[in-house]
This record gives C-alpha cells, structure tokens and sequence, in this order.
C-alpha cells in the first residue's frame, strides 16, 4: 500500500504559475508509474502527465508544453512536481496524484487527497 500525500494549489491569475508536490510513502519498491490526473465538476478525471520508472513520459493534449512533471532526483519514487505555466480558466479542476505498481492500473492504483487549482481573475 502506498500513501500519497500532495501540498500546493490554490488561487492563480490566467497566465500564472503554480507548482504541486506529492510526496510517496509506505511501499513504494513497487511502484511502476507516477503522475497527475484532474477533475473538473461534471467531467471525468482525466491524465495530465505521467512517466514510468522506464523513463517513459507522457502529457496530455491539453498541456501544450505549460506543464512539466518531474520527480526528486534523491529518491527516484518518493516525490513527483506538477509545475503549472501559463495557467489558464479551463485548467481549473481537483488535481490528484497518483502511483501504480506493476502490472496493474491507475484506476487500481493509490490516489492522493486531491488539491482544488483555481485560475480566475
């Protein structure tokens, strides 16, 4: 089991900035694939960046080279960043962190509290 704990958010201006951090703990030796997904109200919960202890990584469509996922570099799987540029109205939403162990799914996997980004002027 891999608990997930996630810090940042908050209030932003369109074409502000934002960074997110979710920190990983328990039993994380398994962990296959980090990364961020959102909601917004009345959407689904959808990926917005994802890399795999491969190397892989992969954005969603709608990042458009604002968003960057990172992860620290002391301890490969602990903690992963979500930087956010260029924020903008439609990227409101509950962000939430997650991790998932080989063979399974994010669906399957651990899912952090969920962080509430707003961009509005």
């Amino acid at each position: 089991q891999v608990q997930l704990v996630q810090s940042g958010g908050g209030l932003v201006q369109p074409g502000g900035s934002l960074r997110l951090s979710c920190t990983a703990s328990g039993n994380i030796f398994n962990v296959y694939a980090m990364g961020w997904y959102r909601q917004a109200p009345g959407n689904e919960r959808e990926l917005v960046a994802q890399f795999s202890i491969r190397g892989a990584t992969n954005y969603a469509d709608f990042v458009q080279g604002r968003f960057t996922i990172s992860r620290d570099n002391a301890n490969a799987k602990s903690t992963i960043y979500l930087q956010m540029n260029r924020l903008k109205p439609e990227d409101t939403a509950v962000y939430y962190c997650n991790t998932y162990s080989h063979g399974s799914s994010a669906e399957f996997g651990s899912w952090g509290q969920g962080t509430q980004v707003t961009v509005s002027s």
